[in-house]
C-alpha cells in the first residue's frame, strides 16, 4: 500500500468511500459482502474509511461502523460529514448537536478521526454565515477541542470562486478540503484552479470521484485498446488513479467501491507507484478533451461581446458538456444558483452568438437544449428533502 503523510500521521493513499456499498435485491446493504471488502482493505493496509449522514439513506454509517468494529479502534481512521447543505431554504432544519450525536451513535464510536462540512456549494454557502443559527463552525471547533473530532475539513462542489469565498470565511479553521478531481474535471470543472487555490491556502487535497462515478472505468473498444497497448497489465480504472498520483499528488484518494472485485483491483493499483509518462498523459488528455467537448466550444468568448442578454455563453456550454458526461445534482444546484436572467432560458435566439462563433455552433439551439435539460431535473430542494426523509427513517 502506498502512503502519504498528513500532519505527522501516515494515511493510506487509497481511502474506502462508503457511498456506493454492495446491496442486496431489496436495496439494503449487503453486510457480509461489505465485511469481506473491509477485510481485504485492512489486510492490504488501507486505514481510511469515509461515510456521510445521507449515504444509503443513513445506513452506510451503521453498516460501516459495524464492520470496522471488528478491528482495534486505533487501526483505522473514520471520516464522517455534517449535511449542512440540507438546510437549504428550510428543507431540513439541521442542528449540529443532533446530527453529530446521531452519527457517533450510528457508527458506534466515541470520536471521528476526520470530520467534514459536507458539500459546500453555491446553494449551501449561505448555511455557513449570516443567521446565527447557521453558524455551525463554532460547535464543531468545540467538539474538536474536546477530542471528539481529531481533524476538521470540508468537501466542496463549488466553482473556484465559491471555494475562495468559503476559505475567506473559514480557511483558518479547516485542515483539508475534498474536491471532485479526475483527468476530465481537471479542465471541465476547473479542478486545476481549485488545487492552486488550496495550495495557496496551505490545505492538502482529498479526492472524490476519481473515476467520475464510473464514467472513467470503461470506454469504447477502440479507446480501451489504445490504453491497453500502452499498459497491458493495467485495468481501465487504474489509469485514473495513476493520473492522480502523477499530476496533482493529493494526500487522500477516495474510491466508492461497490464490490470485492473493485476493491481488489484498486488495492493492486495502490500497491506500487507507476507514474504515467508523457505519451500516456497525452492520451488521457485526448480522452478528456473528447468527453468534455461534446459541444466544441473553445471558450474564446467571441459570442459574448454582442449578446443582448449578457449571458456567459462559454460557462453555459461548459455546463451542458458537464451534464453530458454525467448528470450531477451538484451541477444542477450550481446552475440553479444563477439568477434566472443568466440561465440558458434567458436566451432570445437572436443568433448573434452563432454568427460570431469560429466553431459554427448553433448556440441558441444549445441554449434551448440546456434549458429543457435543467428543467427536467429534480430541484436541489427536492433532492435534499428526499435524502433528509431517508435519513430520518434510518
Amino acid at each position: 500500500m502506498l502512503y502519504n503523510d498528513f500532519q505527522g500521521e501516515t494515511l493510506s493513499a487509497l481511502g474506502f468511500g462508503a457511498m456506493r456499498l454492495p446491496v442486496l435485491d431489496d436495496g439494503s446493504i449487503d453486510q457480509a459482502h461489505l465485511d469481506r471488502m473491509v477485510d481485504a482493505a485492512m489486510a492490504a493496509g488501507v486505514n481510511y474509511f469515509d461515510t456521510a449522514h445521507p449515504y444509503h439513506g443513513g445506513k452506510s454509517e451503521v453498516c460501516l461502523g459495524k464492520s470496522l468494529a471488528r478491528y482495534p479502534r486505533e487501526s483505522w481512521n473514520l471520516a464522517d460529514k455534517f449535511p449542512g447543505h440540507q438546510n437549504v431554504k428550510g428543507v431540513r432544519p439541521v442542528t449540529p448537536e443532533g446530527i453529530f450525536e446521531e452519527q457517533l451513535r450510528r457508527c458506534g464510536v466515541d470520536y471521528f478521526d476526520f470530520y467534514l462540512l459536507h458539500n459546500v456549494n453555491e446553494n449551501s454557502l449561505a448555511c455557513y454565515y449570516g443567521k446565527p443559527e447557521n453558524r455551525f463552525m463554532d460547535y464543531f471547533l468545540e467538539q474538536k477541542a474536546k477530542g471528539r473530532i481529531r481533524h476538521l475539513g470540508f468537501s466542496c462542489h463549488a466553482a473556484p470562486a465559491g471555494l475562495e469565498q468559503f476559505l475567506a470565511l473559514y480557511g483558518k479553521d479547516v485542515e483539508f478540503c475534498q474536491i471532485q478531481l479526475n483527468y476530465v474535471d481537471w479542465t471541465l470543472q476547473d479542478a486545476k484552479r481549485k488545487c492552486e487555490i488550496l495550495k495557496e491556502a496551505g490545505l492538502p487535497v482529498w479526492v472524490m470521484e476519481p473515476v467520475r462515478g464510473g464514467k472513467l472505468a470503461a470506454f469504447d473498444a477502440e479507446t480501451e485498446a489504445r490504453l491497453r497497448a500502452l499498459r497491458p497489465e493495467e485495468s481501465i480504472p487504474a489509469w485514473a488513479f495513476r493520473w492522480l498520483r502523477t499530476l496533482p499528488k493529493p494526500t487522500m484518494i477516495l474510491s466508492g467501491m461497490s464490490s470485492l472485485e473493485q476493491m481488489e483491483d484498486n488495492l493492486k493499483t495502490f500497491s506500487e507507484h507507476k507514474p504515467l509518462n508523457e505519451e500516456e498523459l497525452a492520451l488521457l488528455s485526448e480522452i478528456a478533451d473528447r468527453l468534455s467537448r461534446q459541444i466544441p466550444c473553445t471558450g474564446c468568448r467571441y459570442c459574448c461581446a454582442g449578446c443582448p442578454k449578457e449571458l456567459d455563453i462559454p460557462m453555459l456550454m461548459s455546463t451542458a458538456n458537464d451534464m453530458a458526461v454525467a448528470k450531477s445534482f451538484n451541477l444542477v444546484a450550481r446552475y440553479a444558483a444563477l439568477e434566472p436572467e443568466k440561465q440558458a432560458g434567458a436566451c432570445i435566439g437572436c443568433g448573434q452568438c452563432s454568427r460570431a462563433c469560429p466553431q459554427k455552433i448553433d448556440v441558441p439551439e444549445q441554449m434551448r437544449r440546456l434549458d429543457a435539460l435543467m428543467a427536467s431535473q429534480k430541484s436541489w430542494e427536492e433532492i435534499c428533502r428526499e435524502r433528509a426523509e431517508a435519513a430520518r427513517k434510518a
